[in-house]
């Protein structure tokens, strides 16, 4: 759901003729964790600044400095969201357990579901890469990582573990956290690929 959702918003946008008004490919990576090793799921976009005409004749590069709105993104990417979530509901796709397990029923899912749509929803843009080997830089520490990195360990006592981590929801102050032992396995097993996955995993990005 979260891949396709994001891929009909970005070629959405992208195809609109008030934007770029081309069809555009591009490589998306999901990414389970935040940086206190939470359940975090989103997706890392590599887009290219332009995308090939309706026609097939031309490339349309878009503007200097400037790809594609995202205030316009977000917006539709929280409507397209929230439309499959109503669906899996809807087929009864979706379970909710322990604290949500409330959430089974269609008058709380529903009032859920209009808190969402009432907060901001926030695409994050970055700025170009500087070229090719930045831009495999860049994809091969997504898709060759794990939750976290030996770096950031700072060290374990009394069986309490210590490491560095980044808060973004303040400037990115680098901070440390101390968890006991079971907590940060428990947090770190979250992203643990099922067996057989790695074996697609590289596989798995969304192109066009």
């Amino acid at each position: 759901m979260l891949f396709r959702t994001a891929a009909e918003t970005l070629r959405t946008i992208a195809a609109d003729a008030r934007h770029l008004g081309a069809e555009i490919g591009f490589i998306a990576v999901l990414h389970s964790w935040g940086q206190n090793l939470h359940y975090h799921p989103h997706i890392h976009c590599i887009v290219p600044g332009g995308g090939v005409s309706p026609d097939g004749s031309r490339w349309i590069s878009c503007r200097p400095g400037f790809f594609l709105p995202v205030r316009v993104l977000s917006r539709l990417f929280r409507r397209r969201f929230l439309e499959e979530l109503r669906a899996a509901f809807d087929a009864h796709s979706l379970k909710f357990l322990g604290d949500i397990a409330c959430l089974t029923e269609p008058a709380a899912f529903t009032r859920l579901l209009a808190k969402a749509r009432r907060l901001d929803w926030v695409v994050y843009a970055k700025p170009p890469f500087g070229g090719p080997k930045q831009v495999l830089a860049y994809l091969g520490r997504y898709t060759h990582r794990v939750a976290i990195a030996n770096s950031r360990l700072i060290g374990m006592e009394d069986d309490r573990v210590a490491f560095r981590w980044k808060d973004y929801r303040h400037g990115g102050r680098t901070k440390v956290m101390t968890l006991d032992a079971h907590e940060f396995i428990r947090r770190f097993l979250l992203h643990t690929l099922p067996d057989g996955f790695h074996r697609i995993r590289h596989y798995g990005f969304l192109a066009n």
